[in-house]
């Protein structure tokens, strides 16, 4: 296995090896503002990739996050073609787009792959993703958490290397707090040794699965917040705040949520997904455009 992914490592890192010579710092602006999602099950929007991102445009959004695949599915990239149309799109919109990736962690090879296949993607007129994000939440192929941790490091530590220290790379990662209350899910979670790949945190603080008001939406936004702030030592960790589902979310939530991102000096913040933001939720969303106005510690 490890040959495997050594080998995946040396052949797509050849692709990559422009970016890797630069020391240039990576430029996080695709982390900061309001952003939006979209998933390879969204058969809609990949039909019409303008229309999509004209819809995005109208709503304020400056970054689109877009799957380019996940450890279920046969393809390393899926439907790449509607990708670059995205990507384009959205360029000359003036968005900015970030690819993530699900992976498995059962078989490293493929998830190195795969991510490395997502950052070194190219339209038909050479332009590429913003950023890629890896999106770290499966816990299910590999039982022991341990072995998951190292699997989980390795992988991060050759993206990084092959696309280079000024590509910049986001951490999506499950909900802080959620991990306290379920201790068991991913004990001893690496937040200090993913800060030393990524250069933003992703936290996937779905409120709808612990909360139904405003006051509770805010309280575990502001929790999820601390905690990476905690654990990684650093109080000023660029971190874009990923809220609740929206078709699940009112609209009190989203406002408690937004405030939360906003007193606690998120860089950015966005609701999951982009087709099921309702009009109000957008409405409510808008202040997260501006630079957030951090008054209290988080």
């Amino acid at each position: 296995m490890r040959g495997a992914f050594a080998g995946v490592l040396a052949g797509l890192a050849l692709l990559l090896a422009g970016a890797a010579n630069t020391a240039e710092p990576p430029n996080l602006a695709a982390y900061r503002g309001l952003a939006t999602w979209v998933d390879i099950y969204d058969g809609a929007l990949f039909k019409n990739p303008p229309a999509a991102v004209s819809g995005m445009k109208r709503r304020g959004v400056r970054t689109l996050f877009i799957e380019t695949g996940n450890f279920r599915v046969a393809q390393d990239v899926v439907k790449p073609a509607a990708l670059g149309r995205f990507i384009e799109s959205a360029h000359a919109a003036g968005i900015k787009v970030v690819a993530w990736y699900l992976p498995g962690f059962d078989r490293p090879a493929r998830d190195l792959r795969r991510s490395l296949a997502a950052v070194g993607l190219r339209t038909r007129n050479g332009q590429r993703f913003d950023s890629f994000a890896l999106d770290i939440e499966e816990a299910s192929l590999v039982h022991s958490a341990s072995l998951r941790t190292s699997r989980l490091l390795k992988l991060s530590a050759a993206i990084r290397s092959a696309a280079g220290f000024s590509y910049p790379l986001g951490a999506i990662i499950p909900s802080p707090r959620g991990m306290q209350l379920l201790p068991k899910y991913w004990p001893k979670f690496p937040y200090v040794r993913l800060a030393d790949s990524y250069d933003a945190f992703l936290p996937m603080g779905y409120f709808t699965y612990r909360t139904r008001t405003l006051r509770g939406a805010y309280d575990y936004t502001v929790r999820n917040i601390a905690i990476i702030r905690r654990t990684t030592g650093d109080p000023l960790v660029p971190i874009h705040a990923i809220g609740g589902v929206a078709d699940a979310s009112s609209s009190a939530q989203v406002r408690g949520f937004v405030r939360a991102t906003r007193e606690c000096g998120a860089i950015g913040a966005s609701m999951y997904d982009f087709g099921t933001t309702s009009a109000s939720q957008w409405t409510t969303l808008k202040p997260v455009s501006r630079a957030p106005a951090p008054t209290r510690d988080c």
